[in-house]
């Protein structure tokens, strides 16, 4: 069963909210950042991106750096920019990106779900990364981004989803300049909050879908407080983190596509000939990019051309949920053997662009300091959803989620 509670939300005021909300902390570069809040005192990326305040300051992962984001928390609320609610609620949040919805169960999940394997994984996470959202949550004394959850959908749970949206007008409305519509609405009604807290009890499992670094540095914050309050009783805040939690027939994972810097020494020649020895090769007549329409296809961008890859039958071991994705099979059979790509996770000399960005962007890549590109078909929720069940993990950077959730509408404090 999963244990998912209603909180008090700090939240943006309705006249600041459009300004507030800002992409996730990790999509973009300090530059990027400041670029982006550059002449808006109220975004949201003045608190998860604070190095932006402090010109000066180097090192992202300064004391100085959760500090300042902590004060700026602190000034929003005293200038009544951020407002907190007085119980705790559930709130529905619902984007459209081209046409498509999805629409989530924004609420606390347990540290302890987490712990058992409750909440379930499908990634490895990095020491660095986690050491900074640890110490961004705890300077912050909250988690100021939620982590993208998905279960299997339960008609019950999304029938009062749909019942709260038809009889409500949303709380926010925005449309942001991606394009995409973030609205919110707020559950206040107690039965209704009590009904949602009760389904969920009946739903068998959650799922990280993205912000594995986020729940793991989440975690450990609530295992830091519980040392420091030995006598705490489970009530109280920290333990438990803030997510949204969506369906997972309204989602969908994008390609997560492959750039890498050279040849690992070998002529264009010579590396087309140790690729056709695993995969069947032919080259794009017309120049076009090429987007994989099914699984085990490849396209690889290279001197100017496009080429369509197919794996030979004989290095697909479809019975094995891992082996058989499609990052598997490229890793596995082409950028380790040939081109000497061992630990995508920590080698300088490959790089990874989500499908969202396009094909034209790998060409942009390979013109600018890149040597060839691959172009993947994505994984399906059914292949990471059987991957997390059986406790497994997929390879590094196999997933891309579009839209990317919001940041600056809610805040957990703990």
């Amino acid at each position: 069963m999963a244990i998912v509670k209603p909180f008090k939300a700090v939240r943006p005021s309705k006249e600041v909210a459009d300004k507030m909300i800002s992409l996730p902390y990790d999509v973009m570069s300090r530059e990027e950042a400041a670029a982006m809040a550059d002449g808006n005192p109220y975004s949201f990326l003045h608190i998860c991106r604070s190095e932006i305040d402090l010109p000066g300051e180097k090192d992202p992962y300064c004391e100085a750096v959760y500090k300042k984001a902590s004060s700026n928390i602190a000034d929003f609320l005293s200038e009544g920019v951020l407002i907190r609610d007085e119980k705790p609620m559930f709130y529905i949040y619902r984007q459209i990106m081209d046409g498509r919805t999805q629409t989530g169960i924004v609420a606390c999940c347990s540290i302890d779900d987490y712990l058992q394997d409750n909440i379930k994984k499908h990634e490895f996470t990095r020491v660095e990364k986690e050491i900074d959202r640890i110490n961004h949550f705890d300077v912050c004394n909250a988690n100021t981004e939620p982590v993208f959850l998905t279960y299997r959908d339960n008609l019950k749970i999304r029938s009062i989803v749909e019942g709260w949206i038809s009889g409500h007008t949303p709380d926010y409305d925005i449309t942001t300049n991606d394009g995409i519509r973030h609205i919110l609405w707020i559950v206040n009604a107690d039965s209704v909050i009590t009904s949602i807290e009760t389904l969920f009890g009946d739903v068998p499992a959650l799922y990280i879908a993205d912000g594995h670094h986020r729940s793991a540095s989440a975690v450990k914050v609530g295992l830091k407080r519980r040392e420091e309050n030995p006598d705490f009783d489970g009530c109280e805040e920290f333990n438990r983190f803030m997510a949204v939690i969506f369906p997972d027939n309204d989602l969908k994972i994008f390609d997560y596509n492959r750039v890498i810097k050279d040849l690992n020494g070998l002529s264009a020649k010579g590396f087309i000939t140790e690729v056709a020895k695993n995969f069947e090769i032919e080259e794009i007549g017309d120049g076009s990019p090429f987007a994989p329409s099914e699984a085990y296809t490849f396209g690889m961008f290279l001197e100017g051309k496009w080429y369509k890859l197919t794996a030979k039958p004989e290095i697909i071991e479809a019975d094995d949920p891992i082996k058989s994705l499609d990052v598997s099979i490229l890793q596995d059979n082409l950028l380790a053997p040939i081109l000497g790509i061992k630990d995508p996770r920590t080698d300088k000399r490959i790089d990874f662009i989500g499908g969202i960005r396009g094909l034209k962007e790998l060409e942009r890549r390979v013109a600018l300091d890149m040597k060839v590109a691959f172009s993947l078909f994505p994984a399906s929720l059914s292949q990471l959803l059987e991957v997390a069940d059986r406790s497994l993990v997929m390879p590094p950077k196999s997933t891309w989620f579009e839209p990317k959730l919001g940041s600056g509408l809610f805040i957990h404090e703990l």
